[in-house]
């Protein structure tokens, strides 16, 4: 099978395959090359594949879609994370979150500045 990750600016992964697990809105479910084709809605969580050296790698996805359709399995999704363990996974999903957290505040901060100063030359438009 061929795995294809799309995020929106760019193919996150693209290789052969030998199995792929994910999580649905249904729970956890696992795709193999015979199965038949489908479409899901996927939530956050793991994806995990075995690639053709039979090796499991992890991906933290955000929500988004998947779909089977022969021998290709398409997932499009917001945000995704490849680390080479578990552990390394989670640390790296913590500091991302983080940057995203820090970039929110600053997108907050600047939008109240340029509220606060458009009801400020509105009123004193007013006088």
């Amino acid at each position: 099978m061929r795995l294809k990750i799309l995020l929106p600016s760019r193919i996150f992964i693209d290789q052969e395959v030998l199995k792929v697990t994910a999580d649905a809105v249904n729970g956890s479910f696992c795709l193999l090359p015979k199965h038949i084709d489908m479409v899901t809605v996927l939530v956050p969580g793991l994806l995990s594949f075995h690639g053709k050296s039979g090796r499991e790698e992890f991906i933290a996805v955000d929500e988004g879609i998947l779909v089977k359709c022969g021998q290709e399995v398409f997932v499009s999704t917001r945000q995704a994370v490849q680390g080479p363990n578990l552990g390394d996974l989670r640390k790296t999903i913590q500091e991302q979150f983080q940057r995203l957290d820090e970039g929110e505040k600053k997108a907050r901060s600047a939008l109240a500045k340029l509220e606060a100063d458009f009801i400020r030359q509105f009123l004193n438009w007013g006088k």
